[in-house]
């Protein structure tokens, strides 16, 4: 009897941990590190052309439960990059709203601080992908995670 209770209690953790992991919302998919791996470039809503990033280029965005980081490693550029503020995930959409950022990113960010992007995401993999004021898709930015 106690085998029977012990099989029921264990089967009942492994479809509740199941369930779990299948439903997990965007906004905990997206917590971790994440390293670009290319750009996508659409003409009417499709991926018209796919560019890997460049040998020595590197971005990595890291999420916490509200908090966006990211930086930038282009080996022929001086200028450094990156930014730090708040994000929130909301109806399919990626919005990060930065605080602050290296130098360049301070120009950028005093004429726009909030972007907001179309969000695509696994487990493994997720798209920012950037739309124009009638909601069609531009270019995005693909990642793959790290940890």
């Amino acid at each position: 009897m106690k085998l029977k209770h012990y099989t029921l209690v264990l089967l009942s953790i492994v479809l509740f941990s199941s369930l779990k992991l299948n439903n997990i919302r965007p906004d905990h998919l997206i917590k971790g590190t994440w390293e670009l791996e290319s750009f996508y470039y659409y003409d009417n809503n499709e991926i018209s052309d796919t560019l890997p990033t460049t040998d020595g280029y590197r971005q990595i965005k890291m999420y916490t439960s509200d908090k966006v980081m990211w930086t930038r490693y282009v080996p022929k550029d001086s200028v450094e990059w990156f930014g730090y503020g708040n994000y929130k995930v909301k109806d399919g959409m990626l919005i990060e709203t930065l605080e602050y950022g290296s130098e360049s990113m301070m120009g950028a960010i005093d004429t726009l601080r909030i972007f907001t992007f179309e969000l695509q995401i696994s487990e493994d993999a997720y798209s920012q992908i950037s739309i124009d004021e009638e909601g069609n898709r531009i270019s995005s930015e693909n990642y793959r995670r790290i940890e």
